[in-house]
């Protein structure tokens, strides 16, 4: 009986998983300079929040930016790559969320910098942070906000 069991435990396990729980499972790839420490600090967070990360550490964020059409002055102190979307920055898991399942006809999203009190930074949140659309790819467009967290 015991055999049995497991080799129906086995089956069930083989079975691949219905298209509602993969999509539960998100990941993503987060670019970072070396010396930087907070963006491990972001990617637990993530982490904590459901998804799986890959950190890669570089020393070539700018080429990187510039080949996913990021504009020099959305640049955030890490990149993400989730799902075809770019994260800049210490966005908000819910603002992440949002743009994954909202799938807007943008390239990603960004907080600027590296504000105090966002997620994986150090320091008291001293106000309302912008989170700014990064354009679909080659379009010349004014930066609009996506949301503030």
């Amino acid at each position: 009986m015991p055999r049995l069991k497991a080799i129906l435990l086995l089956a069930v396990l083989s079975l691949p998983l219905p298209a509602w729980a993969a999509d539960r499972v998100r990941s993503g790839t987060l670019y970072k300079d070396p010396d930087c420490d907070c963006c491990e600090g972001y990617a637990d967070y993530l982490r904590q929040n459901g998804y799986q990360i890959k950190i890669v550490p570089t020393r070539d964020l700018a080429r990187m930016r510039a080949a996913q059409h990021v504009p020099e002055d959305l640049a955030g102190c890490h990149m993400t790559l989730i799902d075809g979307y770019v994260v800049e920055g210490h966005v908000a898991v819910s603002m992440v969320n949002r743009m994954l399942d909202e799938k807007p006809a943008i390239r990603g999203i960004s907080l600027i910098g590296m504000p105090p009190g966002t997620p994986g930074m150090p320091g008291d949140k001293i106000g309302p942070y912008t989170v700014w659309e990064i354009a679909a790819d080659h379009q010349e467009v004014p930066a609009r906000v996506f949301g503030v967290q």
